[in-house]
């Protein structure tokens, strides 16, 4: 069977991004990325730095609440169902629960072909890009480096450390089965 979703974990800042475009480029066939940043922009301003939706702590940490937790269960859900419906998906997320976040996708993407990728990078490099970057809370990537790959099985593992994003994007393409 053909491979009809790449999920990439990773911490912030870890390259998932940047491997998704990359993705795209070099596989044959058209393949949509979607991405946890995208619902938590599609979310209203109310549930931003908010208890119910989802808050970005000054040390780093993300919380989230109950109202952020439905949402995501109906995205994650939506996701599975446009795989189901033909199209092929990259999903870039951050597995904040670790081992649970991935029972939860795995739930929702039962029957489909799905290729489980880890992507990795230093603590120290993800910290640096946060603050290139500038528009992430300092700390966040550092944080998630290591916590959201805890207990996740993965098909794959590419580290972003000191490999660029097209090389890790080929380096997954070899191991999409078409």
């Amino acid at each position: 069977m053909a491979t009809q979703v790449i999920v990439l974990n990773g911490g912030s800042s870890s390259g998932k991004s940047g491997i998704s475009r990359c993705l795209q480029a070099v596989l044959p066939d058209p393949w949509l990325a979607l991405s946890v940043d995208t619902l938590v922009d599609a979310m209203p301003a109310s549930l931003k730095a908010s208890d119910a939706g989802i808050d970005f702590a000054p040390d780093g940490r993300v919380v989230v609440g109950p109202e952020f937790g439905k949402l995501d269960a109906a995205w994650t859900e939506g996701i599975a169902a446009m795989a189901r419906a033909g199209a092929r998906l990259i999903v870039d997320d951050v597995f904040l629960g670790g081992a649970a976040s991935q029972q939860r996708w795995q739930k929702a993407l039962a029957g489909l072909e799905v290729l489980w990728v880890g992507v990795r990078c230093d603590s120290a490099v993800v910290a640096g890009r946060e603050i290139a970057r500038g528009d992430r809370v300092r700390g966040m990537a550092a944080l998630q480096a290591e916590v959201v790959h805890e207990g996740v099985v993965y098909d794959l593992v590419v580290d972003t450390t000191h490999t660029e994003s097209l090389a890790c994007a080929e380096t997954i393409a070899t191991q999409v089965r078409r």
